[in-house]
């Protein structure tokens, strides 16, 4: 973290809204967040209305003065959109491009051209993982199923042996690895480095992506016992294109933003000199907006170009990427807004105190956060968002290295055990032709896993950095 954010937090801290005890204070955020669930669940009101009510009932109770209160919610929805909202939209350009393309459809069909029977399962896990890099949850989930229910069907495979670990590798991605929207507003409520996030996300998504993938789907298999429904088999973006881009530049052209980034943190931590030369390039260059930008352009000649668009077909994939983005990029700018009023009324300084007698490592506190807010609420992106914010003003203490692995115990805990109140359980659940119990004992079982996992691999690597 830098002198100057480590600044700003202590600031955030310093001046409260509200000068209410420990005592109203906790009893303030667990009235917001009992709000907030109860909104989500009960009355299934959408997640931003549900946030911004939340926000204005935990300063209610704080005691907070209410021009305030809608003062400091304004305030962090628009800090974060600023923060986050320009790369989920470019994230969502570039993963639209990679569709309608066909370039996911290379990736899947190349790889599993040269996977055999014994291999499958880890082909399918390494082909969610790349999917996954740029694309959405539910974008790389309906890419996927295509796949997933031929493979399945084609090659007599229990749909559990090759299911899961399709899923389990566009749900690491996604609660683990930036620019998904739950992790980027993670690293912009707690002030780390994006760069050294999205390295240590992957060196623990990848064993975390095995253990809930490969090696579960062999018990799942033997739990639950499905055929591909054929109601269920939708059909593939690509079919309609007489062309699509190769294997190699599609590849390149997805993991070019995560190059670009990681090229930044490894100058950072090697040159570690603001005034070189090559360290400003490599800022400038492995700036998420940058690196993203980069891609987004890159992939309307690799991938748009072979696919035969034309100029008005590129400008209509853009367009048409960026309508379904605009209900996640105001839940995430809302939960921003709910971070910024928890840390205005005080909650931050009373966590800095009473945290002083705490016991429990802040890593293991912010992923049992999460985990009580994913179960409650369903919603990985509010766990993650709720926490962070919960848990800034612990991290203005921490060096770079742990204010990202904090990042990823947040993301970890935000995949704990999905089930009825989150509609990623249901989209398995129908895609798959299961019952509730059959998802239960599948799907919720691996989201488990990898957030037991992630935080398991989140602790062994802060005793080693």
């Amino acid at each position: 973290m830098t002198r100057l954010s480590a600044e700003m937090l202590a600031a955030d801290t310093v001046d409260p809204i509200t000068s209410a005890g420990h005592a109203q204070l906790g009893i303030a955020v667990l009235v917001g967040i009992a709000v907030l669930v109860l909104l989500i669940t009960q009355t299934k009101l959408h997640a931003f209305l549900s946030l911004t009510i939340g926000s204005l009932a935990l300063g209610a109770v704080a005691g907070a003065p209410l021009d305030k209160v809608i003062t400091s919610f304004s305030a962090g929805l628009g800090s974060t959109v600023a923060g986050v909202g320009v790369l989920i939209a470019l994230g969502a350009i570039l993963g639209k491009l990679l569709a309608d393309s066909g370039g996911a459809d290379q990736i899947v069909d190349t790889i599993l051209a040269r996977a055999g029977n014994r291999t499958m399962p880890w082909a399918m896990v390494l082909i969610a993982g790349i999917i996954g890099l740029p694309l959405f949850f539910e974008v790389g989930m309906v890419l996927m199923i295509p796949v997933v229910l031929l493979v399945a069907k084609r090659g007599n495979f229990s749909l559990m042996r090759i299911g899961i670990p399709a899923l389990a590798g566009l749900s690491v991605m996604h609660g683990l690895v930036p620019p998904h929207p739950g992790p980027l507003a993670a690293i912009d409520a707690v002030h780390a480095d994006l760069g050294i996030t999205l390295a240590l996300g992957v060196l623990i998504a990848i064993p975390t992506a095995i253990i809930a993938g490969p090696v579960f789907s062999r018990v799942a298999a033997r739990w639950v016992d499905v055929t591909p429904p054929d109601r269920l088999m939708p059909t593939r973006p690509s079919e309609e294109l007489e062309r699509r881009p190769g294997f190699g530049v599609t590849v390149f052209t997805v993991l070019l933003p995560v190059v670009l980034m990681l090229i930044k943190a490894l100058v950072d931590i090697v040159v570690d000199d603001p005034e070189n030369g090559v360290q400003r390039v490599a800022d400038v260059i492995g700036n998420p907006l940058i690196a993203l930008l980069a891609a987004v352009l890159v992939g309307m000649f690799t991938l748009g170009r072979p696919a035969g668009f034309t100029r008005d077909r590129l400008s209509s994939t853009v367009e048409h990427s960026l309508a379904p983005i605009a209900g996640m990029l105001l839940i995430v700018a809302a939960g921003g807004g709910f971070k910024q009023t928890l840390i205005d009324i005080g909650v931050g300084k009373m966590i800095m105190d009473l945290s002083e007698d705490w016991s429990v490592s802040a890593l293991l506190l912010a992923w049992l956060i999460a985990v009580a807010i994913r179960l409650a609420t369903g919603s990985a992106t509010v766990a993650t968002i709720s926490a962070a914010g919960l848990m800034t003003p612990l991290a203005a203490d921490m060096s770079s290295t742990h204010v990202a692995l904090l990042v990823l115990s947040i993301g970890a805990g935000s995949l704990f055990f999905s089930h009825v109140n989150d509609a990623g359980f249901w989209l398995v659940k129908e895609y798959f032709g299961m019952s509730v119990g059959q998802t239960v004992r599948t799907w919720s079982v691996m989201e488990t896993i990898i957030s037991v996992v992630g935080l398991v691999f989140v602790l062994l690597l802060s005793l080693v950095i």
